[in-house]
């Protein structure tokens, strides 16, 4: 007589979640040691730019003895310079913003939604080229060959708009600068440096729109353009959003193209067509550090600090920015 049936046997654990396998671990291990290594280089690189910048946060007589281009009675010591190169260097990033944002937005539906899949795919290779091509290029470039351009431009912006401040013309000489070696013109070289970072990582958030998301409008009758409008962009808002942050941090921290085509000065103006009222931090310190001395480098890693500071408070907004509507963002 066989045993009565107390009920149906449960089923046998999974192998996995009893006895996980040595290559996930592995895999485990090195996710967190590779988060691990970035949270241990920042604080590295924090910890030497503070170091560093001590001596000249903490001895402001010494530094206007010995370095040449501060000078307290001329209204020019350390932490007057580091705000007029922050401002520059702000007033020259939100230009290239302003000119780059739409554009690489507009590229990036174009590539996403409007152009055949063929011309697609080969626009979007040349576009994401543009990231691959050194900075020193573009400062060549826009100062052999832009800047010239543009100056007949500029002219015209100041004879026209000079009323307003932003195109106001110079004080000294009543028009715009005959160089072009201005605010505008290294925000606009800026600005093309920029666009294929914001239009690379917008297009990935508009390819990721649900398919169904889009056939419901236009099986509701709308164009194309109101399909775009109702459910493309606020399905990729959050992730536009990060992706012009991170434009502005290339903005932000960008060296060789503005030291080549702005002709720097130290001043709180809005006039972005006047040359020698305007210099950013990164283009400060190239300039300057080839001939400081213990001093003056103390004093240069403190700007240097100062900017790492702006670029880490920016990237932390987009963050924050993209991570409150990450049920809706394609950028997560």
């Amino acid at each position: 007589m066989t045993e009565a049936s107390t009920g149906p046997e449960a089923p046998p654990e999974p192998l996995e979640a009893t006895r996980p396998s040595r290559a996930n671990n592995a895999f485990a291990g090195l996710s967190t040691g590779s988060a691990a290594v970035i949270l241990v280089v920042l604080a590295a690189v924090a910890t030497f730019l503070f170091v560093e910048a001590w001596p000249a946060i903490t001895d402001s007589a010494s530094l206007s003895e010995h370095v040449g281009w501060i000078r307290p009675d001329k209204g020019e010591s350390l932490i007057e310079i580091i705000g007029y190169l922050v401002f520059g260097t702000l007033l020259i990033s939100v230009i290239a913003l302003v000119i780059a944002t739409p554009l690489a937005i507009g590229i990036a539906l174009f590539i996403s939604h409007y152009a055949p899949r063929r011309l697609a795919s080969g626009l979007g290779y040349l576009i994401d080229l543009l990231a691959a091509i050194p900075s020193v290029v573009y400062g060549l470039w826009g100062a052999s060959v832009l800047v010239p351009f543009l100056r007949p431009f500029f002219a015209w912006l100041t004879d026209t708009f000079g009323w307003f401040p932003l195109f106001a013309p110079d004080p000294a000489t009543g028009a715009a600068s005959p160089t072009g070696r201005v605010a505008l013109a290294a925000g606009i070289v800026l600005a093309i440096m920029i666009i294929p970072i914001i239009s690379a990582v917008s297009r990935e958030v508009f390819l990721q729109t649900p398919k169904l998301h889009e056939e419901a409008a236009l099986a509701m009758g709308a164009t194309r353009w109101e399909m775009v409008r109702m459910a493309v962009l606020p399905f990729g808002r959050s992730g536009v959003i990060g992706a012009t942050m991170l434009g502005l941090g290339r903005a932000l921290g960008e060296t060789m193209a503005v030291y080549m085509i702005l002709s720097g000065g130290l001043t709180f103006s809005f006039g972005i067509l006047q040359s020698g009222k305007h210099d950013t931090i990164a283009a400060y310190i190239a300039s300057q550090f080839p001939e400081a001395n213990s001093y003056g480098v103390s004093a240069l890693i403190t700007m240097g600090l100062a900017l790492f500071v702006i670029t880490l408070l920016v990237n932390m907004l987009a963050r924050w920015i993209v991570s409150r509507r990450a049920e809706f963002s394609g950028a997560n």
